[in-house]
């Protein structure tokens, strides 16, 4: 376990609201792509930078703006195929969020240096870095623990693996990172759909959730899987959940919005 910095502009304390918004994508290192056959025919895109990637990234820092709480995946910390652009910190900036943390996980020489992120609104109390268990290497989460007084809720952003076996041994470590959170959200690229029994397990042994419905991610332009999510513990209402109707990456984003019961809620936003 690893603490990570958190990145801040110092900003004037942000006014305590009872609604959040959140938003979850994987933004594939700035790369658009469209089709199945640019995976191939664009090639180049995932190692080498372009103004494509800085378009999009601007295109999505102008969403990112309407949220409070960010999950980024396969965000890029600054290598060859982002001009060394550390990604999170360009969408916190751009999109005016004032404090950021991301965590690299794969490093491919200068090549690439893929990494989740979580921009925000509010000041988190504390930030960690875990890797999680895998036969290869490279996958991690990011938990952020907001508090005031005795209210408190965790934000877990992860990306999991490909493989069915892995992901069941990362999903139980998260598990155990969210047993004695009461108020609790996990989002990000899962890799996994809903309904299925990967996510019952996780939802028998958490206070976590089963969403009412499964909202098509992937790929971004004809979503068939449900494998992107926001997941919220009990005490937490879902006002709604939706997918943006813009592609930045291969992945659809996925928002919602949740109120924090009275009793523990903690909540900040810019608009009142």
């Amino acid at each position: 376990m690893t603490a990570r910095r958190v990145h801040s502009r110092r900003p004037a304390p942000v006014p305590i609201a009872a609604v959040l918004r959140l938003l979850s994508c994987n933004i594939l290192a700035g790369a658009r792509i469209e089709r199945y056959r640019q995976y191939f025919t664009r090639g180049l895109t995932h190692v080498l930078p372009g103004p494509g990637k800085q378009a999009n990234l601007d295109r999505l820092a102008d969403l990112v703006a309407q949220f409070d709480l960010v999950g980024l995946q396969e965000a890029d910390a600054g290598s060859l195929r982002s001009g060394f652009l550390n990604q999170t910190q360009y969408l916190a900036q751009a999109a005016g969020m004032p404090y950021w943390s991301d965590q690299p996980n794969r490093h491919v020489a200068r090549l690439a240096r893929s990494a989740n992120g979580l921009l925000s609104r509010i000041a988190p109390h504390e930030v960690l870095d875990y890797p999680l268990p895998g036969r290869i290497p490279g996958r991690g989460a990011l938990l952020a623990r907001y508090r005031e007084g005795t209210r408190a809720l965790t934000v877990v952003v992860a990306h999991l693996s490909l493989g069915p076996q892995a992901r069941a041994r990362q999903l139980d470590f998260i598990t155990e990172l969210l047993t004695d959170d009461g108020h609790a959200v996990l989002m990000g690229d899962l890799n996994c759909a809903w309904p299925g029994p990967e996510l019952e397990r996780l939802f028998a042994r958490t206070r976590l959730q089963p969403p009412r419905d499964a909202l098509p991610t992937y790929p971004s332009w004809r979503p068939r899987r449900a494998i992107d999510h926001i997941l919220t513990s009990d005490g937490i209402e879902v006002l709604q959940r939706w997918t943006p109707p813009l592609a930045f990456s291969d992945h659809l984003p996925l928002a919602a919005e949740i109120r924090l019961r009275a009793s523990s809620a903690i909540a900040g936003s810019a608009r009142q």
